[in-house]
């Protein structure tokens, strides 16, 4: 991000947007027009490079803070490298590609931090510092782009690649990532650098590794063994650390250096061991061991060395340390007391506890805030050992059955303080997942995880993890295992995913309750094209009815069925009414929560469809404040969780109570389970924004959004049209045509020819013909407006605004349309504050004044604006107000 581009003005609306200020907020702070701002947002975005809005106001933070994530905090000094801090920057400024390699133990990680941390002012759009250690292998596909994702903390879209939402966070200004211990996934970060530095045309790697990534255009940077006084220097500020009191010729301290080799980890790994041996001893008890250290044999010496370094530290160990520290490399991450216990159950807690104490004094295991941890390479070691004495089948069992206590452990806390647990054993339950594949054995400790991971907010790794769960199951337990899959992939809109899972949870398990489940999730959820055959959810019904009817005595059965009937012999997301109301009163019986949720849904869709839009408001507040009791742990309460907060807005603006509406988006914003999702919670704030006169939050939410669904390659989600229409009603309403074709277009992009929201796109195109006074094509306008629609929630929108319309079109018909559109004021506050001003239209200056008011409860800024300009006595006070607006 190059700031000197932009002018002292942009920098200061840059600022303010960064605050999150609208454009008429910075117009008056700035004391400068809200077209003078939309002047220099444009400049800005043209100027930075920036897609949205949003990506201006990431840009403005990390202007101002240049952040940059998981640099690893020291804390012992950094020695000597000062030559080879400068040949890093150096090769920096030359290439995007740049990889520090050495020998394990030469102190890549320490210098690649250095030069990260001194960087930072170079690379304003900040970075990551990806630790690759808890990467385990590379042969679990894309292990590496997911620790980088998860580095960035990137939102994965439902249909987005975990690829595509790096590439998209590294796109943005001029951004630095440091991918750090590639030795053991080389082949797939290799990949991955390049894809990044292809797609990523301004994004700089740094890489370290004990080989170079071969990927062209890379840079090397060797980094040799210190030597001389950095290595002395080193050496006695490590050993001052353990043993305070330290002292030693210099002689010794140049001897000792020099039979270590210069490497640094094998400086602290010696230093360490100061405050037992002196250094005379030190120097004594290398005599063998630094032979070998000096001297190593094969093609890569310097690995050679490292890991006779570690053995020596290794050897200097009596059996019951090398047991336990064989055991513990089993360790992917962070363990406690309690998990290196668990993998000596032959010892005592005690006996555990003082055994990890002299392996954290000798510098073979890391003390790490509340627990410890192995570093890779001494880890790799271990493991070797444990290989080479046959214990390694045993630890494996052991470190599995630690695994799988642990997780059930950690879920028995969901309700109370449990994410700090989860969090930190989550690599190694991973980790154990991976090495259990398809063992029957481990299908409690899969679906555990899975249901962990879900409480987490990992949604589709969950997905994927209940699926692994069903592959080690048969039966009931299989069926089971893939319908959490479908309810985790429903969190997230992902339909076509829960579709398929549910078709085979019933092949799988093939209960009553399932085929019914099935049914439901085929209709309720189809938010586009789904390919599901029609003859197979028949099928399923009838067989679900069918042992619903030779069951009677199960009611929740009953109600499943009868709700799937009612959504089955609907239309689209209509169900009919009257099966609906039967299902409601079934479900009440039946007194299961979750199908009572799915009973409301069905029942509000259809008094929607009926025109009981303030019943619908109703029912859905009412299912909302249900749902929110609900664990949000379980994926198919989550899921009802997440579609209360999709409809409780909705059914909100069809009543025309914008209040509401208002409140429960932004309520939604910040409880709902998806609350932060780019672009799924989105529409509910834009169409409520759109109808109150919010139009600069409006049409920045809408870009976002837009820009969002783009990324994730264009999903099918229907619904979100009716807020592209309204943005680009807004965009009408200011005197911008081609801002309005633009989301027209875009609007019908979305709608990928769905008839359910044809009603608000009639009403925003009336709206705009309304206050632009072009009546040309008006005729055709209103009876747009008047067309039946298979969605409800617009049409007294449409309506009403049609037959204002016609009455300022002077159409013959002016006065059936005002007849036709009258019901709809029974049922909406909205309506019924349009309707208001319509009769005012025909000069009932009374009507006018509460229309005026009406808007002013509803918090209808553009609404009330455009009233009051009708009266006489505060024409003036409308204009001024429609001004501020950005309309005429």
């Amino acid at each position: 991000m190059d700031l000197t581009k932009i002018s002292t003005r942009e920098a200061d609306v840059l600022a303010a947007v960064g605050r999150h200020l609208s454009n008429a907020q910075i117009a008056s702070r700035l004391h400068i027009s809200v077209r003078t701002v939309e002047s220099h947002v444009a400049a800005l975005l043209r100027k930075l490079d920036a897609s949205d809005r949003q990506a201006l106001a990431a840009l403005a933070e990390q202007a101002r803070t240049g952040r940059f994530v998981g640099l690893p905090v020291s804390r012992t000094t950094f020695v000597g490298r000062a030559a080879e801090v400068a040949t890093v920057e150096s090769a920096l400024d030359k290439s995007r590609l740049v990889t520090v390699v050495g020998p394990g133990g030469v102190g890549k990680t320490r210098l690649a931090a250095a030069v990260a941390e001194r960087a930072q002012s170079r690379f304003p759009a900040g970075g990551a510092f990806v630790d690759l250690v808890p990467v385990r292998t590379a042969a679990v596909a894309g292990s590496v782009v997911q620790a980088v994702a998860d580095a960035l903390d990137v939102t994965v879209g439902p249909t987005q690649s975990v690829e595509r939402a790096v590439f998209e966070r590294l796109r943005s200004g001029r951004p630095l990532l440091v991918l750090d211990n590639c030795e053991h996934v080389i082949d797939e970060v290799s990949v991955l650098t390049e894809q990044v530095l292809a797609a990523c045309p301004q994004a700089t790697v740094l890489a370290t590794s004990r080989q170079r990534l071969g990927v062209t255009g890379e840079r090397l940077v060797h980094v040799r063994p210190l030597a001389g006084t950095e290595v002395e220097q080193l050496f006695r500020d490590r050993a001052s650390a353990a043993d305070p009191g330290f002292a030693a010729l210099p002689t010794v301290v140049a001897d000792v250096c020099a039979r270590l080799d210069g490497l640094p980890l094998a400086v602290e790994l010696a230093a360490a061991r100061v405050a037992a041996l002196g250094a005379d001893g030190l120097l004594t008890g290398l005599d063998d061991q630094l032979r070998l250290l000096a001297g190593g044999r094969g093609a890569h010496v310097r690995h050679h060395s490292l890991r006779e370094l570690i053995g020596w530290s290794y050897d200097l160990l009596d059996a019951d340390e090398r047991t336990l520290f064989r055991r513990l490399s089993a360790f992917v991450g962070v363990f406690d007391l309690d998990a290196a216990a668990a993998l000596s159950p032959q010892a005592t807690p005690a006996e555990v506890a003082d055994l990890l104490g002299r392996l954290v004094d000798q510098n073979l295991v890391v003390r790490t805030g509340p627990g410890w941890r192995l570093l890779d390479t001494i880890r790799a070691f271990g493991l070797s050992q444990a290989s080479a004495v046959g214990e390694q089948d045993a630890i494996r069992e052991r470190y599995l059955l630690w695994a799988f206590a642990t997780a059930a452990d950690v879920e028995t806390r969901l309700d109370a303080d449990w994410r700090s647990a989860f969090d930190g054993v989550a690599d190694d339950l991973r980790a154990a997942a991976i090495a259990v594949g398809s063992d029957p054995a481990a299908h409690g400790f899969l679906r555990t995880l899975a249901h962990l991971t879900f409480a987490a907010g990992r949604f589709v790794e969950a997905r994927t993890l209940y699926q692994a769960a069903a592959r080690c199951a048969t039966g009931i337990k299989q069926g089971q295992d893939l319908r959490a899959g479908a309810y985790a992939a429903l969190a997230v809109a992902d339909n076509r995913t829960a579709t398929e899972l549910m078709r085979q949870a019933v092949e799988a398990a093939g209960t009553a309750d399932l085929r019914a489940e099935a049914v439901v999730v085929g209709v309720r959820y189809n938010f586009g094209p789904i390919e599901s055959a029609t003859d197979d959810q028949t099928r399923l019904l009838a067989e679900a009815r069918k042992t619903a009817d030779a069951n009677p005595i199960d009611q929740r059965l009953a109600a499943l069925v009868a709700i799937a009937t009612a959504w089955h012999e609907g239309h689209g997301w209509m169900p009919d009414l009257d099966r609906a109301r039967e299902a409601m009163e079934l479900a009440q019986a039946a007194g299961d929560p979750l199908v009572l949720l799915a009973a409301m849904d069905a029942l509000c869709n259809a008094l929607d469809r009926a025109g009981a839009t303030r019943e619908a408001h109703r029912l859905a507040g009412e299912r909302l404040r249900i749902a929110t009791t609900l664990p949000r742990h379980d994926p198919a309460a989550a899921a009802e969780i997440v579609d209360a907060f999709h409809v409780a807005p909705r059914a909100a603006l069809g009543a025309g109570d914008l209040p509401a509406a208002l409140a429960l988006a932004r309520q939604a914003h910040a409880d709902d389970p998806i609350g932060g999702h780019p672009y799924l919670q989105a529409p509910r704030l834009v169409r409520v924004l759109a109808l109150t006169g919010d139009f600069d939050e409006a049409i920045s939410r809408a870009e976002t959004l837009w820009a969002a669904w783009r990324r994730d390659g264009n999903p099918s989600m229907p619904w979100m049209n009716s807020a592209l229409a309204l943005a680009g009603m807004i965009q009408g309403l200011r005197g911008d045509p081609t801002g309005q074709q633009r989301w027209r277009e875009r609007a019908l992009t979305v709608a990928a020819g769905s008839p359910v929201v044809a009603a608000c796109r009639a009403f925003a195109d009336a709206r705009v013909t309304v206050h632009c006074g072009q009546y040309d094509d008006a005729a055709d306008q209103v009876e747009r407006a008047f067309t039946p629609f298979s969605d409800q929630r617009w049409v007294g929108y449409a309506r009403l605004v049609g037959a204002e319309l016609a009455v300022m079109a002077d159409l013959p018909d002016a006065g059936d349309r005002i007849i036709a559109a009258e019901p709809y004021a029974a049922e909406s506050d909205w309506a019924a504050a349009c309707l208001a001003r319509v009769r005012g239209r025909l000069g009932d200056h009374a009507a006018l004044a509460d229309a005026a008011e009406q808007w002013y409860r509803l918090g209808a800024r553009f609404e009330r604006a455009a009233t009051l300009a009708l009266l006489p006595d505060r024409a003036d006070e409308g204009h001024a107000e429609l001004a501020a607006l950005g309309c005429r």
